[in-house]
């Protein structure tokens, strides 16, 4: 069965994303930073909230972190519309969680040889005026363990 949605040499797009998170786990331990996965809190307006699982995060350390591992569309590095919509989402929901926490999407470092820049790059070229000013961006390079951080503070 063709599976023209999943990614080349995975089990499945599932276990692409909990690998994912295994290896954000490991980089924020780097950093002193022990998070637990599914972390939950309320988010909401106008003080009507509900309960929101960010994929990692900490009451200790005050952190949410959502974790994406998309890659530019293949064969042409065509831009995964789609998949930047949820990036849209995760945006939204560091917007409504609680304050004082600090709010990382931490995404998988893909570069389009064609456009010369990073997946991340480019949302935050194209986005940028929906990402919110508290919002980290850290890109991920698994071939070397490299991460790259990007502040937006006013």
């Amino acid at each position: 069965m063709s599976k023209p949605h999943q990614r080349v040499g995975s089990v499945s797009n599932a276990h692409v994303g909990r690998d994912f998170e295994n290896g954000a786990l490991k980089v924020f331990a780097r950093f002193g930073l022990d998070l637990e996965r599914n972390f939950k809190v309320p988010v909401g307006l106008n003080g009507t909230s509900k309960l929101h699982a960010f994929d990692l995060g900490s009451e200790e350390k005050k952190i949410l972190v959502e974790c994406k591992s998309h890659k530019w569309t293949a064969p042409n590095d065509n831009v995964p519309s789609a998949k930047l919509t949820v990036w849209n989402e995760a945006m939204y929901y560091f917007l409504v969680a609680p304050p004082g926490f600090r709010k990382i999407l931490f995404v998988l470092r893909d570069m389009s040889e064609r456009r010369q820049e990073t997946l991340a790059e480019y949302y935050i070229r194209t986005y940028r005026h929906l990402i919110p000013g508290d919002v980290e961006i850290w890109e991920f390079d698994e071939g070397n363990g490299e991460v790259i951080e990007r502040s937006f503070s006013q």
